[in-house]
């Protein structure tokens, strides 16, 4: 394995064996990067194949980022380097009625998109800080401006993400780093076959493609943008949340995620 080019700035990539991750550190690499890529599945050998291809160094580590020795092992492949660029995409969802889950499964999504995300941009952005810069991009969703009924600790835990996102932009402003939140919608990625959800109604629609969503996120972090709401029913979806009652859209979203309502 090529080592980093202390010459050459380099992208930390979470959630990189696949889907809107695998995209964001494609355009990474395109744009000069080399990576550190993270993720706990998924093929991320080959992903970074692809990306060395590209003319980048890469180092690909497998990690469970919902535990501390997680994020320790990713941060020991960075090895102390300068990060130009983190995006913190690692995550996954949970379908089906709370109850009806084992709580652990529970935990592991708060862990994962909560807890080890908080993690590695506390260890990230605190170098960041100490630079004076730094962009930073953080993959929250649209769902979490909506209850989500079967699915209510992924949206309970990307609320969380969307809010916090918006907070550490804003302690962070006068300090020379830009935190973007990206808030997609359904994508076409293994989220649902993951979350269990492939018998629902938004598990078996068309969804968006994660290169047009990841190029939207990137374009965004590089213009130092607050957010981005990925594809134009995306956009629409959102705005409904400021007028629409939380009643009215946890009643929507059963429709489109519980169990067994998929369109036949």
């Amino acid at each position: 394995m090529a080592s980093l080019n202390p010459e050459r700035p380099l992208a930390v990539v979470t959630g990189a064996s696949s889907g809107i991750g695998r995209e964001l550190a494609r355009l990474a690499a395109q744009d000069g990067h080399d990576l550190v890529i993270a993720a706990d599945q998924g093929p991320l050998d080959e992903a970074a194949r692809d990306f060395r291809a590209l003319g980048a160094n890469v180092e690909a580590v497998e990690a469970d980022l919902s535990t501390s020795f997680g994020v320790d092992k990713l941060m020991l492949a960075v090895g102390g380097r300068p990060v130009d660029v983190l995006v913190a995409n690692a995550g996954h969802g949970l379908g089906h009625a709370f109850l009806d889950k084992p709580f652990n499964e529970a935990r592991h999504v708060v862990d994962t998109n909560i807890t080890g995300t908080l993690d590695l941009l506390h260890r990230v952005a605190t170098g960041m800080r100490q630079r004076g810069r730094g962009r930073i991009l953080i993959t929250g969703s649209i769902a979490g401006l909506m209850p989500g009924s079967f699915q209510a600790v992924y949206n309970g835990t990307k609320a969380f993400i969307d809010s916090f996102s918006f907070a550490l932009r804003n302690e962070l402003k006068d300090t020379g780093i830009s935190v973007t939140c990206l808030m997609p919608g359904p994508t076409e990625t293994h989220f649902f076959e993951r979350a269990d959800m492939l018998d629902t109604q938004i598990g078996t629609e068309d969804k968006a493609s994660p290169a047009e969503v990841a190029a939207e996120g990137w374009d965004a972090m590089n213009k130092g943008q607050d957010h981005v709401v990925a594809g134009w029913k995306n956009k629409v979806s959102a705005a409904m949340t400021n007028v629409v009652p939380d009643s009215m859209l946890a009643e929507q979203h059963r429709k489109t995620a519980e169990p067994g309502s998929a369109r036949h």
